[in-house]
């Protein structure tokens, strides 16, 4: 049984480093991000051998930044966690890496925790911090599984590498709790949420990464100026049973899942790039592409309050009809998931659930139905160490170590 209940995670999946302390699955002692987007921003996405080499910089100088956050050492924590997909391969072999050298050498345990995994976590933590903060519970020999959230709970991670759906349920009580078990629902079948937004910025002329900018750009365009919509997948009869040839259905075969809860964003990216051209808003995307990177090589960091000053009202109802629809899209097979399975409560979590539309609208719409919906601060929306190390109490308490032979998969299944 845990002595201290600490237990360090470390977050290397893309590019964002991050290291946390977390105590017992529920409360956060510490939790430190190195962001990476001013690097990768001149490029308009993330360069994997770039992104290693700042996790190399970043991973042993963050470590001890949230050990003296949390007022420990090395010695006080029970386990170390650490991201082992999916992922970027280099990105996730330097956490990993440094995550076995760090239980070989103090000869703690190891745990490893599917990145998405973590994602439903970070509102599951976030949901024991405010029981615990209300006088709810405090952190004792097991976690407050028994969550104010009802379960299951119908799980939407939506970011820029992963848009699913999963039906999360926890683990039995006990003296020895097993893993939480997740069955996938739907998933994207091209690109995620997250990337449609970062690609139509870029074809806009906006920075890097693109759901912020299109998030505070939104309220000032008409959100149903552009008629976009979302044609309803179908299963091609000739491809059942025949190996996947997308990258998002390479884990999970169509014919195994319901073609309602299956997304596609790739056509609504197409469609914003007719409509530029059709209505010759090409050069103006340009323009405004070479004005921000004056800005930025000025050291004049751009805000989107000087890509609104660049924007024509055009520009601004195309970039809040795309929101609008993607958001709809969102919501609507999310919420008929959640009722064909049965969930009692939904999770949104991911870099797309910090954008304020989809906050709203998926409020309004679990209070129409009288279904409760949680999504985690802005903080803990994007990649953070916290999720990594409070997935990783219940396999504590279990007992499901990963062996010093732990590789990098990134591909790995949440299931």
């Amino acid at each position: 049984m845990a002595a201290s209940g600490l237990i360090l995670g470390i977050e290397s999946s893309c590019d964002e480093t991050a290291v946390a302390v977390v105590e017992r699955g529920t409360k956060t002692r510490s939790s430190i991000v190195a962001s990476q987007i001013a690097m990768h921003a001149p490029y308009g996405g993330v360069v994997p051998e770039l992104a290693s080499r700042e996790h190399l910089r970043n991973v042993v100088p963050l470590t001890r930044a949230a050990l003296a956050q949390a007022g420990c050492e090395l010695r006080d924590l029970d386990a170390i966690a650490v991201t082992n997909g999916p992922g970027l391969a280099g990105a996730l072999l330097v956490g990993i890496t440094y995550a076995k050298a760090l239980a070989f050498a103090l000869a703690k345990p190891l745990i490893a925790v599917n990145h998405l995994e973590g994602h439903i976590h970070a509102v599951l933590l976030e949901d024991r911090q405010r029981r615990a903060g209300a006088g709810m519970g405090e952190p004792g020999p097991l976690p407050a599984e028994e969550a104010a959230l009802p379960m299951p709970a119908l799980a939407l991670v939506v970011s820029g590498g992963h848009t699913h759906l999963f039906l999360a349920r926890p683990p039995s009580a006990g003296p020895e709790m097993g893993s939480w078990r997740y069955s996938l629902i739907g998933r994207t079948l091209d690109d995620a949420a997250g990337e449609a937004f970062d690609k139509v910025a870029k074809l806009l002329g906006l920075g890097y990464p693109g759901g912020p900018w299109i998030d505070h750009l939104a309220q000032f365009g008409d959100p149903k100026a552009v008629p976009f919509t979302f044609s309803q997948i179908k299963v091609k009869s000739h491809l059942e049973g025949k190996a996947p040839r997308t990258k998002g259905a390479l884990t999970a075969p169509i014919a195994d899942l319901d073609r309602h809860f299956l997304f596609s964003f790739s056509g609504i990216k197409t469609a914003v790039l007719r409509y530029v051209e059709v209505n010759q808003m090409r050069a103006g995307c340009e323009a405004r592409q070479q004005a921000l990177m004056a800005m930025a090589a000025s050291g004049h960091r751009p805000t989107w309050q000087d890509a609104r000053a660049l924007c024509d009202q055009q520009t601004l109802d195309l970039i809040a009809s795309f929101q609008h629809a993607v958001v709809g899209d969102l919501l609507r097979k999310t919420f008929a998931a959640a009722e064909a399975v049965d969930a009692a409560s939904v999770l949104v979590t991911g870099g797309v659930a910090a954008n304020r539309e989809l906050r709203v609208r998926f409020t309004a719409e679990a209070a129409e139905r009288g279904l409760p919906v949680a999504f985690p601060t802005p903080a803990l929306s994007t990649d953070n160490a916290a999720m990594i190390a409070a997935a990783a109490w219940p396999r504590f308490l279990a007992r499901e170590f990963a062996g010093l032979d732990l590789e990098a998969d990134p591909r790995l299944v949440l299931s």
